[in-house]
C-alpha cells in the first residue's frame, strides 16, 4: 500500500542486505523504475550539493539569480524557482535577503512655516544657507546613518556625524563639527524630519 517513493526508499536502504531485484519483485515494483528513480535522487543530491557549494563560497551572499549564474558555467540549467526551492529546504538565505532597510515613519512638524529658501540654492553668501539631511549606509550587517551639513555658498560639508541611530543626537554631533560661531547661519533648510 506504500508509495511508490516510499518503496524505492526502502529498498535503497536495505540494498546491502538484499537482492534488489528480490525486493523489487516483493515490493511489485519493476527495476527500470526503481534504477531510473534512483540516478534522478542522486542528480538531485548533486545539485542540492552544488548549490550548497556556491551559496558558502559566496560567504551567504548569493541568492537565486547568481547561483543560477554560477551553474550555467558548470553546464547545469536550473530554474530560480528550483533553487530557490532547494534554498528554502535547506535553510540556505542570502544576507542581502535577511538585511533589508525599513523606513522609519517620521511625524513631522505640521506648522505653517514659510520655504525661505524657494529653490534658491546658487549664489548664496557665506554662511547665509546651510542644508541637511540624513542617509544611510550598509555596514558590514547593519544600516548606518550619515548626518550631512553642507553650506551652500561653495557646496562645501562643513560638518557630519555618523551613528546607528537615526536621531536628534546624530544630528548634533554633526553641528558640533561645523568650525565657527552657529550663530552665522542664516537659515538652516531641512525636510523638517523630527530628528531635526
Amino acid at each position: 500500500s506504500a508509495d511508490f517513493g516510499t518503496k524505492v526508499n526502502v529498498i535503497r536502504k536495505n540494498s546491502h542486505k538484499y537482492s534488489v531485484s528480490a525486493m523489487c519483485k516483493v515490493l511489485q515494483i519493476s527495476r527500470s523504475n526503481y534504477y531510473y528513480k534512483s540516478r534522478k535522487k542522486n542528480s538531485e543530491d548533486a545539485l542540492i550539493s552544488m548549490i550548497k557549494d556556491i551559496f558558502n563560497s559566496s560567504w551567504n551572499n548569493y541568492g537565486t539569480r547568481k547561483i543560477k549564474v554560477e551553474l550555467q558555467k558548470k553546464g547545469y540549467r536550473v530554474s530560480r524557482r528550483k533553487i530557490g526551492r532547494i534554498m528554502q529546504q535547506n535553510t540556505l538565505v542570502s544576507s542581502y535577503t535577511k538585511l533589508k532597510f525599513k523606513l522609519h515613519v517620521d511625524k513631522f512638524n505640521e506648522s505653517k512655516i514659510d520655504n525661505l529658501v524657494k529653490w534658491e540654492f546658487r549664489n548664496q553668501p557665506y554662511r547665509n544657507v546651510v542644508v541637511s539631511d540624513l542617509t544611510y549606509v550598509r555596514v558590514r550587517d547593519r544600516w548606518e546613518y550619515i548626518c550631512i551639513l553642507v553650506d551652500l555658498f561653495n557646496r562645501e560639508i562643513i560638518g557630519y556625524s555618523a551613528g546607528n541611530h537615526k536621531d536628534a543626537a546624530l544630528v548634533r554631533k554633526a553641528f558640533a563639527k561645523v568650525n565657527g560661531n552657529l550663530r552665522n547661519i542664516e537659515i538652516f533648510h531641512t525636510d523638517r524630519g523630527n530628528e531635526f
